[in-house]
């Protein structure tokens, strides 16, 4: 019995950060360098770790409406932009804004970079991610959608 209500417990504690964590949903992103919108990640939970996915693209006429990944050069080599896991294994730092230990990988040059998300302040609808390696980094700001 006491396991019986030890699960539920950690199941409904579970349900409730899922159903609380303001970093999960749908966000717009923006190109730090042109300021253009590139694509819409959606931002989801699996075993207490969070991953983004691009559901959406934003491509100029003149560009290719169903970029391959190419120059990837993980599991995924040769996949669209569209429907790839973008974002993985990203874990709460101490701060409940925060959000690090994970990767980005950038589908135009395949590159994976170590990645942290966080808040700035109490602006819930601007969600700053940040790729780096060692002390190179690039910051964009996504815009809830």
């Amino acid at each position: 019995m006491r396991i019986l209500l030890t699960l539920l417990v950690a199941c409904l504690a579970t349900v409730s950060w899922a159903q609380t964590n303001p970093v999960l949903g749908k966000w717009k992103t923006i190109d730090d360098e042109t300021g253009r919108v590139k694509s819409i990640v959606e931002i989801t939970e699996r075993d207490g770790k969070l991953y983004g996915q691009i559901i959406e693209l934003f491509r100029l006429p003149e560009e290719d409406q169903n970029p391959i990944c190419d120059d990837c050069e993980d599991d995924r080599k040769d996949q669209p932009a569209l429907g790839m896991e973008i974002v993985r294994d990203m874990v709460q730092d101490g701060d409940e804004l925060e959000w690090e230990d994970g990767t980005i990988c950038d589908p135009k040059n395949g590159k994976v970079y170590d990645c942290e998300m966080w808040f700035d302040e109490d602006n819930m609808s601007e969600l700053k991610v940040r790729g780096y390696i060692l002390f190179l980094f690039r910051t964009q700001t996504w815009l809830r959608v």
